[in-house]
């Protein structure tokens, strides 16, 4: 992990945009299936935000650099169009593996830089703690059998 990243990260810019296009994007999706925000539909609306607080840490001078790298490969997972649920097949509900991904990554740093660092960037409309309760909670099954839970689940149990 020490070794430098292969590909760059986005611009800030190519981020923002990213950002805001998966934001309104989430938006269509669950402006087309009204009355059925289920756990799904309740995890997916966690991915900007949690995309969000990964682009900001990469800025924060109190993270370290193997830590950084860590949020990169994060940052870089949620921009990729080739992961283990594509959002290019499932629409926003391919989101559901990058939200697992990040929550591993921020449950980390957490562990690694402290929780007032990670909540200092933390845009969403809960505390971040809470955030990741509710995504363990009304998911925990669900994240929890994708391919990126499982492999989360495996580095936990090593550490």
């Amino acid at each position: 992990m020490e070794q430098e990243l292969k590909q760059p990260l986005p611009s800030p810019e190519e981020q923002q945009g990213f950002y805001e296009r998966l934001r309104s994007r989430i938006a269509r999706w669950l402006g087309q299936k009204p009355g059925k925000r289920g756990k799904v539909a309740d995890i997916v609306l966690f991915a900007p935000d949690l995309f969000h607080l990964l682009m900001k840490s990469m800025t924060d001078g109190r993270i370290d650099r193997k830590s950084k790298l860590l949020i990169a490969s994060g940052i870089l997972y949620f921009i990729s169009p080739i992961d283990f649920l594509p959002e290019g097949l499932l629409g926003p509900g391919g989101y559901l593996d990058d939200v697992a991904v990040a929550s591993f990554i921020v449950t980390t740093l957490i562990g690694s830089a402290g929780e007032e660092v990670m909540q200092d960037h933390w845009t969403g409309s809960t505390r971040l703690l809470r955030t990741l309760e509710k995504i363990s909670n009304k998911g925990g099954r669900l994240v929890r059998k994708l391919p990126a839970g499982v492999l989360a689940r495996r580095y936990l149990r090593k550490k």
